[in-house]
């Protein structure tokens, strides 16, 4: 039996929270579940104890780490630079990660399930953090996760993932894989990043073998101490087995990188903590290596959303599901409280500059906006973009009249048999990406919200046709709001 698709029957164990809550009080009072080793975090107040034989590890302790070095003088230009624009979270033994970083190239790791065709905003962290790392002389490895995109990560989700098939996981992982190229350097030497896919070596396992030589590392005690776990046991919801599984298979992903690219270091967001340090102590019981993991704050707005998604939805990477323009006016539109911390994490603009534009207030932070929308626009989509948007901008909000090109907006094409029929203005709006639905339309019509040519729309019934576009016209702009424009073209 190998893990992968023919793992696809665990799914059918899932087990109910409230059974996995009486196996968590039978933990408690010192039932073995499985042979006495820890594959999770102790409670906080817990040591690390490094020559126990089961994995042990302590947040409590990386805490204490991370203040350490926050009042020490770093070493390496990578920490240095992290410290200061503010990625560190949490980190395992900082001192000695730090000389490590400080005397040779470290090769690392990063890793993305590929649940989606496209990563969005709330993963460019991460990708700045790898950026940062390869411009500091390290190597890094971008992993994409065709194995454990087919078990699902149960961290921060209330339900389980919807199991993709392999050619939707293999169309995604080329969806996302997209990005990195516009972050990262590809290539042969030392410090070049590479792209690399769990499913390589996660799918050819045998799965009896696998369980006889790894799963003896963890117990069913300490995986059930997970976050991700005890939320969906909190809140009633089913943990299927297939998803127990990923932690294990998330640690062993780090020991056999280590194994075949020799990284030593593997990043990820502070939801990941649980399971890197898996993947370090696994490493050290099976091979008597000496691995390190640091995470990145999950971030949020200011007003406590999560970053990435807005009203209107995910904040797309890839341009084919997010224009240049909608990307633009995401960062133009950040909020004041926002705008320094942005800046430190999304730009690679120097800390004397970065620290001049935090000294903005009231109207003068909008040029700080304006900074980091350029800066940020123009890494994911090249600087040739940001004449055509600020042109578009100027025609939007800069009051000339819209006279200026509008090319850098969302837009529809239609026939001249689509108009001579008639094209509902819902329709169009719904096309446009400017709701999500002709109810959502309608709602916003009847609002006063919704503009044609800056003439606000009084009926949502209105039919678009050949009179709409006018004697000379070709094009007509629909609005949503203040912020978001979208072009209706007249093509022959």
């Amino acid at each position: 039996m190998r893990v992968g698709a023919p793992l696809g029957w665990l799914l059918t164990l899932s087990v109910p929270c409230p059974m996995l809550a009486r196996f968590a009080v039978r933990a408690s009072r010192g039932g073995a579940l499985l042979p006495a080793c820890s594959a999770a975090l102790r409670p906080a107040a817990a040591p690390i104890h490094r020559h126990a034989h089961c994995i042990h590890a302590s947040v409590a302790a990386s805490e204490v780490e991370v203040m350490a070095a926050e009042s020490a003088e770093l070493k390496s230009d990578f920490l240095r630079t992290l410290k200061w624009r503010g990625f560190i979270q949490q980190a395992t033994d900082m001192a000695g990660l730090d000389q490590l970083l400080a005397e040779k190239t470290v090769v690392a790791y990063l890793g993305f399930d590929a649940t989606a065709s496209s990563l969005h905003v709330g993963s460019l962290l991460q990708i700045m953090l790898l950026r940062h790392f390869q411009k500091c002389g390290h190597k890094p490895l971008v992993l994409v996760g065709g194995g454990t995109t087919k078990v699902g990560d149960p961290s921060g989700k209330d339900a389980s993932r919807q199991l993709l098939t392999e050619e939707v996981i293999e169309q995604n992982i080329a969806g996302i894989s997209q990005v990195f190229s516009r972050f990262l350097t590809f290539g042969d030497g030392p410090s070049d990043a590479v792209i690399v896919n769990n499913d390589d070596w996660l799918s050819p396992l045998e799965y009896l073998s696998f369980l006889r030589d790894y799963g003896r590392h963890f117990t069913i005690n300490r995986m059930l101490s997970f976050e991700s776990v005890k939320q969906r046991l909190e809140r009633e919801s089913p943990l299927s087995f297939l998803e127990f599984n990923y932690m294990i298979l998330q640690a062993y992903d780090f020991l056999e990188l280590h194994r075949r690219e020799g990284a030593v270091l593997q990043f990820g967001g502070s939801d990941q903590w649980g399971n890197i340090i898996n993947g370090v102590e696994l490493a050290r019981r099976v091979d008597g290596a000496s691995l390190f993991g640091l995470t990145a704050p999950l971030l949020t707005t200011a007003d406590g959303k999560k970053m990435g998604k807005t009203a209107s939805g995910a904040v797309w990477l890839n341009k084919d599901l997010l224009t240049p323009f909608e990307y633009w006016q995401f960062w133009r539109n950040t909020a004041d409280a926002d705008v320094g911390r942005f800046l430190r994490i999304f730009t690679e603009l120097p800390q004397e500059q970065i620290e001049e534009l935090e000294t903005r207030s009231g109207a003068a932070i909008n040029e700080a906006k304006v900074v980091l929308a350029n800066e940020a626009t123009s890494m994911l989509h090249g600087e040739d973009c940001l004449a055509q948007i600020q042109q578009t901008a100027k025609s939007l909000f800069g009051g000339d009249g819209g006279s200026a090109a509008t090319d850098a907006l969302p837009r529809v094409q239609l026939s001249a048999a689509d108009v001579a029929a008639g094209v509902p203005l819902v329709d169009l709006f719904v096309q446009l990406e400017l709701g999500k639905s002709k109810s959502e339309i309608r709602r916003l019509v009847t609002g006063g919200g919704a503009k044609l040519n800056d003439v606000k729309v009084e009926d949502a019934a209105l039919v678009v046709t050949a009179d709409t576009f006018g004697s000379t016209g070709s094009e007509i702009k629909l609005s949503a709001g203040k912020k978001k424009h979208g072009i209706v073209q007249l093509v022959d």
